[in-house]
């Protein structure tokens, strides 16, 4: 087998194979190469200059025992997949669905998160969006420490597991997103600064990447490559891109752009559509404008003023980065960017660009309620369902829901789920793990939680109490809400004026607590507020859906606080609008 390792400025390098070591040969690019007798499932490792530590490789597809043991050899070739017939699901008009393996279910594993694949399907959801399983240090964690990003993480079954896993979604009809961190490495089993200058200065969660440096290249193909292996041998059918805002890279192409390429390449050769999506806090949609408008070619990105101003809404909310966001609710969902060149007080600064909602459809933009940073990075890890009633949920559901942008929801959220998803991590160095410990409490002791509210991330607990309990789908007080998030998706899917994305015609008429979005022939009548009258723009017809009991009369419809209706209107001609609040109008019991 041919074994090779980039590391440029060593001057010995052997690759040692089940325990014995055999020299490697250099190349002018600093490669170093060797042929060594090995099957698949061998374990190798590399040991460089004569320091005898032996290092797993910085490529590696497999480690069976954890990001400081050895690599063993995998070969992709020898999975049996059932998905030949899969042709892949475009963006426009999904509804993406975030999970975490380690939680999702309580075994944790692929495996069992697949034995739960029926009720997304049932849910009627298209995308399956799962939080990054490379390689970390200890058994459980949220994944964004991940030190060897092309292997997957033993505990939740490694690469074979994620295989079955994505086989089995294809074989129902949903495509998978895959989470991948290329911003930083994780603290513990990070080693790719002993084989070369694969790190150029730091960010907020460790060491960045050199990615315009001397040595870049290859760094650069480390990235790219591991993107296009998911992509490839995996089968996955798209990348959701953590925090690129913290990539620093001044070359000419960026790597943003560079991935695009050659993920655009790639797609015509698999023959199926292949997503990136980023995560970004630049508020700048040159991230999803096409590289013949001078953007970088990404398909999508997350919108956190989005959600901001829905959490508001919401809650009530206002401190931290959200006091920017009192009031904003109709604002963002006209504009996508709250912040678009505009004060922010979270930042001390102006921030963001507007987009061009001519040119840009909604679909690059990702619309959400929740999702695990906005859940997690609380300091108990409370959802929203703990503090805001399911009707009121409900409303916001219909706002995403029925908005231009593509949906996204964070698992558990549908039937307002009663656990907690807290921080956690599992980091075998007892002063790591102490270290990670005393940070959390003190930075939101800083926010003005007591520490001792702050759950202990390294305590198994904490990872139970954030674990999923599926049996409360069917219960009252939970399947009330999954029934509404279930008919909303499907009445998106069979009214296409639901998913239509073109921001130039979506309207947004607001007054008060009241919001109506104006969808094609359908009005989205969404109050966050008291019983209220609403006169719309034209006469009213059929109610689609509705979270509650409504009367229509003529160009009026009235509903009851924490309730939405989406109605089908007869066009007929401009028509006064106003909102006047009615006597109390009942609210249809539960379903």
């Amino acid at each position: 087998m041919a074994f090779s390792v980039w590391a440029p400025a060593h001057d010995r390098v052997r690759v040692r194979v089940d325990g014995r070591d055999h020299e490697m040969t250099a190349g002018p690019d600093g490669w170093w190469r060797s042929d060594v007798p090995a099957a698949a499932g061998t374990d190798y490792a590399f040991v460089l200059d004569d320091s005898g530590d032996a290092l797993p490789d910085p490529r590696s597809r497999w480690q069976p025992d954890g990001v400081h043991g050895p690599s063993r050899v995998y070969d992709h070739s020898a999975f049996e997949w059932t998905d030949q017939a899969w042709t892949g699901r475009a963006l426009p008009g999904a509804v993406v669905y975030e999970l975490h393996i380690g939680t999702f279910t309580p075994a944790g594993t692929f495996d069992g998160a697949v034995e739960r694949l029926d009720h997304l399907v049932e849910l009627g959801v298209t995308h399956v969006e799962v939080m990054p399983v490379n390689s970390f240090d200890g058994t459980a964690g949220w994944g964004y420490d991940g030190v060897l990003w092309g292997a997957v993480h033993e505990p939740y079954g490694g690469p074979d597991g994620f295989k079955r896993f994505v086989d089995a979604c294809h074989a129902r009809g949903l495509a998978v997103l895959l989470d991948v961190v290329y911003n930083h490495l994780g603290p513990s089993g990070a080693y790719l600064d002993r084989f070369g200058p694969y790190f150029a200065g730091s960010n907020d969660w460790g060491p960045g990447l050199n990615l315009d440096g001397e040595g870049s290249d290859e760094v650069r193909r480390y990235v790219i490559d591991n993107a296009l292996g998911w992509l490839r041998d995996f089968h996955v059918d798209g990348l959701r891109l953590d925090a690129v805002h913290a990539l620093v890279d001044r070359s000419a192409l960026h790597v943003l752009e560079q991935l695009a390429v050659e993920v655009e390449a790639l797609s015509a050769a698999v023959r199926r559509p292949l997503t990136l999506i980023a995560e970004s806090d630049l508020n700048d949609a040159r991230l999803v404008t096409a590289r013949e408008g001078g953007g970088y070619g990404l398909h999508a990105q997350w919108s956190d003023d989005l959600h901001h101003a829905l959490h508001v809404a919401l809650s009530g909310e206002t401190f931290g980065y959200y006091p920017d966001f009192e009031g904003a609710l109709g604002r963002t969902l006209r504009e996508v960017f709250f912040h678009a060149g505009t004060w922010s007080s979270f930042r001390g600064r102006r921030h963001g660009r507007p987009v061009d909602r001519d040119r840009l459809p909604g679909h690059r933009f990702l619309a959400y309620l929740q999702n695990h940073d906005q859940v997690g990075n609380r300091a108990t890890g409370d959802r929203l369902s703990a503090t805001v009633p399911w009707q009121r949920l409900a409303v916001g559901a219909a706002i995403v829901l029925s908005s231009p942008y593509t949906p996204m929801i964070f698992m558990g959220e549908e039937w307002a789920a009663s656990t907690p998803w807290q921080f956690f991590a599992s980091f075998p160095d007892p002063e790591l793990a102490e270290a990670v410990r005393t940070g959390r409490r003190r930075e939101f002791g800083r926010h003005g939680w007591g520490e001792s509210e702050v759950p202990d991330p390294m305590d198994p607990e904490t990872v139970r109490r954030s674990t999923l309990r599926w049996d409360e789908v069917t219960t009252p007080g939970h399947v009330e809400l999954f029934d509404v998030y279930r008919a909303l998706i499907a009445l998106r899917r069979s009214r296409p004026e639901l998913a239509d994305p073109r921001l130039d015609r979506f309207v947004v008429r607001e007054e008060g607590s009241v919001l109506v979005l104006h969808r094609g022939a359908l009005r989205v009548v969404c109050n966050l507020g008291g019983a209220a009258e609403v006169r719309l723009d034209a006469e009213a017809g059929a109610v689609l859906l509705a979270s509650a009991e409504v009367e229509v009369d003529g160009q009026a419809v009235r509903l009851p606080g924490d309730a939405f209706a989406i109605v089908e209107v007869t066009p007929s001609g401009p028509t006064p609008t106003g909102f006047t609040p009615p006597g109390p109008v009942a609210a249809s019991p539960p379903r």
